[in-house]
């Protein structure tokens, strides 16, 4: 009964019922019969009190643990960067609270001169600064049908933060990479299991070697001129500017070089995209972020007046900075909207268009009409209609509308 009541609700975002408790930190774990999920033995958030802080900052909470939280539309109007509180939260397991102090970043593998290097050490190396726009690549996964499993993102798994840390290429440079690596691997101190019964885990993520010398690829200890929050990576993560943000690892604690293809959990059966085409599986790895746009202003089934109006959204592209953002309004034709910041390489770009709604004629019913955005980017790349259905819901990047009553 209770599932009949809430289903008109589900409509307007993804809905889970779990056995009402007193303990928050019960429900935090997904209801009274569930048990907290194996961690890798590195001291942990209290999962109650992070669940806790991120509805303090009003983010939308899909699931407290582990903590995945996502930007209201309305949260993401306005600024350059994103405010950390505010910032979405993708994680695959526990929260792990390290002591910097005592952190050693080990690098090894086919290197030189393996290093053990503290946070201090890292610190006094040359640093850069950088905005980058982070998306997880299931970002909109809930507007797929038919519904895939996973965690069901809305359009606010995105936010875009000043990142400061040492280029990787300093480290690996010291380090001295020998002549046959091939790949950069990285691992956070976060794990666990995937699956019951299985062996306990660390996420972990490679680059290819030329992709990890590309200079703007980060180790960040600060985020908008300050130390790096609990939930973002302290006190170390990667930034790889221009790809779906799987591949900029929290928690880091190890960079080791090694001479083949890694086939990690996160690196192999997931963050790929599959495809079902002539009877035949297509896959493909999740790398740079799909070109987008959103409307962020009005809010979907807000009421406006009739007259002139301004339309306001955000646009990113992990392949190259915006070229143009197009609007429609109603059956309208497309037209290109002003954008409002300077271009950056890797960071989100405002818009807005000034233009005209129109009440309907000879009733006082509002008129419903509809708020269409899409993107272009300097490579070339534009948006489809609706993307294309995939297994794991990545990349979604299908043109945004916003419906709303003109009265």
């Amino acid at each position: 009964r209770l599932r009949g009541f809430m289903q008109p609700f589900e409509q307007a975002g993804s809905l889970d019922i779990y056995p009402a408790s007193t303990c928050a930190r019960v429900v935090a774990s997904g209801g009274c019969g569930a048990e907290l999920p194996v961690s890798n033995n590195v001291p942990a958030v209290d999962p109650e009190q992070a669940c806790q802080d991120a509805l303090d900052a009003e983010l939308v909470v899909h699931r407290a643990h582990p903590l995945n939280c996502e930007t209201s539309i309305p949260a993401l109007l306005g600024g350059v960067v994103m405010p950390n509180a505010h910032f979405y939260v993708r994680n695959h397991f526990q929260i792990p609270s390290l002591d910097a102090d005592a952190l050693r970043l080990s690098v090894g593998g086919l290197v030189d001169r393996p290093l053990s290097l503290s946070l201090n050490d890292i610190r006094s190396m040359k640093s850069q600064t950088l905005f980058v726009t982070l998306e997880c690549a299931g970002n909109g996964r809930s507007l797929f049908d038919p519904v895939i499993e996973g965690e069901r993102w809305n359009f606010g798994a995105v936010s875009t933060a000043e990142w400061t840390g040492v280029p990787l290429t300093e480290v690996l440079d010291q380090a001295g990479v020998q002549a046959g690596a091939k790949e950069v691997l990285f691992t956070g101190a976060d794990g666990g299991t995937i699956d019951d019964g299985g062996h306990p885990i660390r996420f972990e993520r490679s680059l290819q070697l030329d992709q990890a010398r590309n200079a703007e690829v980060l180790l960040a200890y600060t985020m908008n001129g300050e130390t790096l929050p609990l939930q973002h990576g302290y006190p170390l993560r990667v930034i790889v500017p221009g790809w779906y943000a799987v591949a900029s690892v929290k928690w880091l604690t190890d960079i080791r070089l090694i001479d083949r293809s890694f086939k990690g959990h996160y690196q192999t059966q997931k963050y790929w995209y599959e495809w079902e085409r002539d009877g035949g599986i297509v896959r493909e790895p999740v790398t740079l972020q799909h070109v987008r746009a959103l409307v962020t202003d009005p809010a979907p089934n807000q009421e406006v007046n009739p007259g002139r109006f301004t339309i306001r959204g955000v646009a990113w592209s992990g392949a190259a900075p915006i070229a143009r953002v197009e609007v429609r309004v109603g059956d309208g034709s497309w037209q290109e909207a002003r954008l409002v910041s300077e271009r950056k390489r890797h960071s989100w770009q405002w818009w807005e268009l000034i233009t005209r709604l129109e009440a309907a004629a000879d009733t006082d019913e509002p008129a419903k009409t509809t708020i269409r955005a899409r993107a272009f980017d300097l490579a070339g790349r534009s948006q489809p209609e609706h993307a294309e259905w995939n297994r794991f819901g990545y990349g979604n990047n299908g043109i945004h509308s916003v419906s709303v009553k003109v009265i």
